[in-house]
C-alpha cells in the first residue's frame, strides 16, 4: 500500500510519477523498495488520471451497493407491484459474476502492491 501512497504524494505535490521519484519517496519513508513493484505501479498508472480517480472514489457512498439494492426494492413498491418488498436484496448470477470479478481484481492489486 505504501507504493500507492507514494504515488499519491507525488501526484499531490505535482511531481511526475516515474520510477526514480517513486523510489526516492519510498526510500525517504524507510520502505525496502522492490524495483519490480515500482515498475509495475508506474506502468499501471501510465494512463490514469489520479485526480479523477480519487474524485470518483470519494463520490461513492460507503455501502453504496447495499443502499442501491434497498432503493431498488423500495422502488418496486412504488410502481404498484403486488409482491412484498424483502429486506434481502435480489441477487442474480450476473451480479455474482461482477462481484467475483471485482474481488479478483482487487486481490491481484493487493498482492502486487502490498
Amino acid at each position: 500500500m505504501e507504493y500507492v501512497y507514494a504515488a499519491l504524494i507525488l501526484n499531490e505535490s505535482g511531481e511526475e510519477i516515474n520510477e526514480d521519484n517513486l523510489t526516492n519517496v519510498l526510500d525517504a519513508a524507510g520502505v525496502d523498495v522492490e524495483e519490480s513493484r515500482v515498475k509495475a505501479l508506474v506502468a499501471a498508472l501510465e494512463d490514469v488520471d489520479i485526480d479523477e480517480a480519487v474524485e470518483e472514489a470519494a463520490a461513492v457512498p460507503a455501502g453504496g451497493a447495499a443502499a442501491g439494492g434497498a432503493a431498488a426494492a423500495e422502488g418496486g413498491d412504488e410502481e404498484g407491484d403486488e409482491e412484498e418488498a424483502s429486506d434481502v436484496p435480489d441477487t442474480t448470477d450476473e451480479d455474482e459474476d461482477e462481484d467475483e470479478d471485482e474481488e479478483a481484481s482487487g486481490e491481484g492489486l493487493g498482492e502486487l502492491f502490498g
